[in-house]
């Protein structure tokens, strides 16, 4: 009878093949030359980018911007049509909307008839002016001729006045006739009511020259007054026609309408913004750079604009100048620290950027588009 084998504590020798036991080593490996990789290329990375931070300053919060002018109506009225649409192009002196013109029409009419009675009363006035002026005249030669008729019958009365003192000495002798001296008394006192109503007459035309003096004065003030109410009634007329002209509204500038908010029959004041037109000029760029990047930046840099709805197209432009002040100065509340418990907050300086050269794209960027500005400091 055979016997089994005996077993003894040990357990066989165990083998493994060769690939088993080398599979740790090439993951270890590949781990390491991953890393490696990794480290290099983040060095790499890290070297570029600081390299290019000392030869540029970079941002992004920029947007575009440009002209917009706002269509406001100058006076009060009803619409009566809209002749633009939404994100239409436009010319300057274009009719954006009309406005209801009848009391404008009225207005004017009322100007025009207060104007011409005005002139009918200016007229008047000239005429009397010149009538008065008439008279003046008149009463002037009036004067000129009693003048020289006193001075004859000065001399008359002095001839008679010589004749009666002669007569009176000879009637003493008797060497004339009574009635030769009662003639020549008669004479004298002939020349002297003569020269009394030539007096009378001089003096009563020198009262009228004087009164129609005034008279011509005072039309010649309501000349003056009818002047200058003439100069009232046009500069009414002139005004209501501006008021008529402003019942068309157009456009100031070429450019793109924006949304219309208006609709024929609605009301609109004075002063009301109604839409606006993005003005057909070049647009610019405004970064809002943190002040620690400014040490370096001057006007005239070079700066490449990256815009969002263009990636991958470069955009040449320059740095053209530095806000006044920051842009938390402009805010409706700007940051005061009067309560003694400030955090200090870096702050932002806008940068107003220019394109430069032709690019056609540039007539296509809209106000309001994000951008990445790279600005070159060498």
């Amino acid at each position: 009878m055979s016997q089994a084998p005996q077993q003894t504590g040990t357990k066989p020798h165990q083998t493994f093949p060769p690939q088993e036991q080398e599979a740790p080593k090439k993951k270890s490996k590949g781990f390491i030359i991953a890393l490696i990789v990794l480290v290099l290329a983040g060095g790499t990375f890290g070297s570029v980018k600081y390299i290019h931070g000392l030869h540029h300053e970079e941002t992004d919060d920029a947007q575009i911007d440009a002209n917009i002018s706002p269509v406001i109506p100058r006076i009060a009225g009803f619409v009566t049509e809209v002749r633009v649409k939404d994100n239409q192009k436009v010319k300057k002196g274009d009719t954006l909307v009309v406005l209801d013109n009848r009391n404008e029409q009225i207005q004017v009419a009322q100007a025009q008839a207060a104007l011409s009675a005005a002139q009918s009363s200016h007229s008047v006035a000239e005429a009397n002016t010149t009538a008065s002026r008439s008279t003046i005249a008149t009463y002037q030669a009036n004067i000129s001729t009693a003048e020289s008729q006193i001075e004859a019958a000065k001399v008359t009365l002095k001839r008679a006045t010589q004749d009666y003192d002669r007569y009176a000495n000879l009637i003493k002798d008797h060497s004339i006739t009574q009635q030769q001296f009662e003639q020549a008394d008669a004479a004298k006192q002939s020349a002297e009511r003569q020269l009394q109503v030539l007096m009378d007459q001089k003096n009563a035309a020198a009262r009228q020259t004087s009164a129609a003096t005034s008279q011509s004065n005072a039309t010649a003030r309501q000349v003056n007054v009818a002047e200058a109410t003439i100069q009232q009634r046009q500069a009414d007329l002139e005004n209501a026609k501006l008021n008529l002209s402003y019942t068309v509204i157009i456009a100031p500038e070429d450019g793109l309408v924006s949304k219309v908010n208006v609709q024929s029959g609605q009301y609109l004041q004075a002063g009301q913004s109604l839409f606006s037109i993005v003005l057909d000029t070049n647009p610019w760029v405004v970064g809002n750079f943190k002040e620690t990047q400014l040490s370096k930046m001057r006007t005239g840099q070079k700066v490449t604009v990256h815009v969002d709805a263009y990636p991958g197209h470069d955009f040449e432009a320059k740095l053209t100048s530095f806000s006044p002040a920051t842009g938390a100065r402009f805010a409706l509340l700007p940051p005061d620290n009067a309560s003694g418990n400030f955090v200090k907050v870096v702050q932002r300086m806008p940068v107003k950027i220019e394109f430069k050269g032709d690019d056609p794209l540039v007539k296509e960027l809209r106000p309001g588009m994000n951008v990445v500005v790279d600005v070159h400091i060498d």
